[in-house]
């Protein structure tokens, strides 16, 4: 019989590759502008924050010298200052009213829906601030639902 080189195999080499571990892509964290004016953030966003929205109360303020708001910005304030905004509780997010001020700030939120994105940043030592920067407005879609009210008697002719 003739020599052979022979190669054997092991069982590690049946298994498949494991695949590298890849950095963990930041989420988007979002909210919008309600129709009635109301910032508002989804719990899930609160929550992928980090801050407590019924405690901690913000000072919100936009870039000096800019015509219309792109970019928001909200600071949280430590106790109970002056000129700062809590959020309100609502069914499953939370608010904050602030209708006049956007209005003249540029943003009609009665015809179009506003989205932005939150960003946190560096305001001060130690004081982590929230960015909170606007997409393109997009129209609101037209109501398409059923009819309220009595219904139309019909008229034969």
């Amino acid at each position: 019989m003739p020599s052979v080189d022979l190669r054997f195999f092991a069982p590690e080499e049946n298994t498949k590759p494991r695949a590298k571990r890849t950095v963990r892509k930041p989420v988007k964290v979002t909210g919008y502008i309600s129709s009635g004016g109301k910032i508002v953030l989804p719990q899930k966003s609160v929550s992928q924050l980090g801050f407590d929205p019924e405690s901690t109360r913000f000072k919100i303020g936009a870039e000096q010298g800019k015509r219309k708001v792109k970019v928001l910005y909200m600071v949280p304030v430590s106790g109970d200052e002056a000129g700062t905004f809590a959020f309100s509780k609502a069914a499953k997010s939370y608010t904050i009213a602030m209708a006049i001020i956007l209005t003249k700030n540029g943003i009609d939120f009665s015809d179009k829906k506003y989205t932005f994105t939150i960003a946190p940043f560096e305001f001060d030592e130690n004081v982590t601030g929230y960015e909170l920067k606007f997409e393109d407005p997009a129209d609101k879609p037209a109501y398409t639902g059923k009819r309220r009210g009595p219904k139309p008697k019909n008229q034969e002719a």
